[in-house]
């Protein structure tokens, strides 16, 4: 149900968005799918050697700026690690996607 309904307002939400493009959703998808993988936590802590492959993105400076891209457009929360063995923090905006959607209807 979770799942369902976080698909419908991303999509609903990028629909009316110009700056999102298939890198982005690319990326975002393969964020959901490791979240749902881990149970759903909060935060989730990813590496990019973990979700750059699932996204097919094959430059860390294109997985980088495009997380970045999706929390300065409200898609995520990240929270970078300058740290190799600590994994970046990722929060998924469900209430603000469902609040976009919901704006762009």
């Amino acid at each position: 149900m979770l799942e369902s309904r976080h698909f419908y307002n991303f999509f609903a939400a990028i629909s009316e968005d110009p700056r999102i493009n298939t890198t982005h959703i690319s990326l975002y998808f393969s964020l959901l799918h490791f979240w749902e993988a881990h149970e759903f936590a909060i935060p989730l802590q990813v590496f990019s050697h973990d979700i750059m492959p699932l996204a097919k993105i094959l430059s860390t400076t294109t997985y980088h700026q495009r997380l970045k891209d999706l929390n300065e457009f409200g898609y995520i929360r990240y929270e970078p690690s300058y740290k190799r063995n600590v994994g970046s923090k990722i929060y998924m905006q469900l209430n603000d996607l469902s609040t976009k959607a919901t704006a762009n209807t």
